[in-house]
């Protein structure tokens, strides 16, 4: 498995390019809960930036809620700010399907209007099902369909391939 810190350091450079053709100085960094939230405060720290960070809990947006029940730990997401015209850095430890993301969105627009959401990840892999892409990436993965990959943390942050008991 990759190292974290070399893949922190792909996405802080992959994001000041981003952003810097855009000509957008600081973007609010907003993480997904829970491993998201881990890796935004490191890019975070990384790229120097000093707006306060937003952290988001989808539980109750996801599209499979009925299906996987209440989650134990949800917690409230926290936004430091009005959205309403601000630029974006959504992250997130792994890309998979894109449900998470769409979730995401859905949430993000319930406080606002942003001008603009990049989408940053650890990991990518195989298995989409919604038309989602990440703008910064670490690291892409290809997984069999009994595989998936889990962020372990919060300290040390870590990468692990899991077998799942039955494939998707």
């Amino acid at each position: 498995m990759p190292e974290i810190a070399s893949l922190l350091d792909i996405m802080a450079e992959q994001a000041r390019r981003h952003f810097e053709q855009r000509g957008i100085e600081e973007p609010i960094v907003v993480g997904i809960h829970t491993g998201g939230v881990w890796i935004a405060e490191a890019l975070r720290r990384r790229l120097g930036y000093t707006r306060p960070m937003g952290k988001l809990d989808i539980s109750f947006y996801r599209d499979d809620f009925s299906r996987i029940g209440m989650h134990p730990q949800v917690r409230p997401s926290e936004l430091p700010e009005e959205l309403d015209n601000e630029h974006i850095l959504l992250v997130d430890d792994v890309l998979f399907t894109g449900r998470t993301i769409r979730a995401a969105l859905n949430e993000l627009f319930d406080y606002g209007r942003p001008a603009s959401v990049t989408l940053a990840v650890l990991v990518e892999r195989d298995g989409r099902e919604l038309p989602v892409e990440a703008a910064i990436v670490g690291a892409h993965l290809e997984l069999g369909s009994e595989e998936q990959v889990k962020l372990r943390g919060p300290d040390p942050l870590r990468l692990e391939r899991v077998r799942l008991e039955e494939p998707r």
